[in-house]
């Protein structure tokens, strides 16, 4: 029994002390996690001046296609924000090109188009493209199977450009879950 202004017993005050800790926990940890992940800014970005269509490294969007695919190996970064970015090229059983410049969120499992190779050279910008989600159903899915064959690990990316052209040239598949 306690008497009054007498002091609880060392148990007593170690439960109170714990019960209150673990009541504390759950708004500490939001608290933390709050301020553990910084809001995610995207880097500014140009598209190349020059990239290379003989020298791609193949990657498979769909068996039996009438569209081969690669990627230029010389315009591949890994950009601050954590963006992979690089030159894709689809090319047609006749030759026929369709050259994008893109990018690759491995952490959201999104894709940006920054820009398209004109008939002329020149790249037509898209300054106000959003972020798309990948998908293995229309325009998304070449990015989607890249990011599946050796961009992304998981929500995180491969590694620098050559650990990721090292997984796209030995076949590694189906990283992206």
């Amino acid at each position: 029994m306690i008497l009054p202004f007498q002091r609880p017993p060392k148990s007593l005050t170690s439960a109170f002390a714990m019960a209150a800790l673990f009541a504390a926990a759950p708004a500490l940890h939001a608290q933390a996690s709050l301020k553990e992940e910084p809001e995610w800014t995207e880097s500014s970005v140009i598209p190349p001046t020059a990239f290379n269509t003989a020298a791609l490294q193949p990657f498979e969007v769909m068996r039996d296609s009438a569209l081969s695919y690669g990627i230029d190996p010389g315009s591949l970064t890994v950009g601050e924000d954590s963006v992979v970015r690089f030159v894709m090229v689809a090319r047609s059983s006749s030759g026929a090109l369709n050259v994008l410049y893109q990018g690759i969120r491995c952490a959201t499992a999104e894709t940006k188009t920054y820009a398209r190779l004109s008939d002329k050279g020149t790249w037509n910008t898209s300054p106000n493209a959003a972020w798309q989600e990948l998908s293995f159903r229309g325009p998304t899915r070449p990015a989607m199977m890249l990011a599946r064959q050796g961009v992304c690990d998981g929500k995180a990316v491969m590694g620098p450009p050559q650990k990721i052209l090292s997984a796209l040239k030995t076949g590694v598949a189906d990283r992206y879950r």
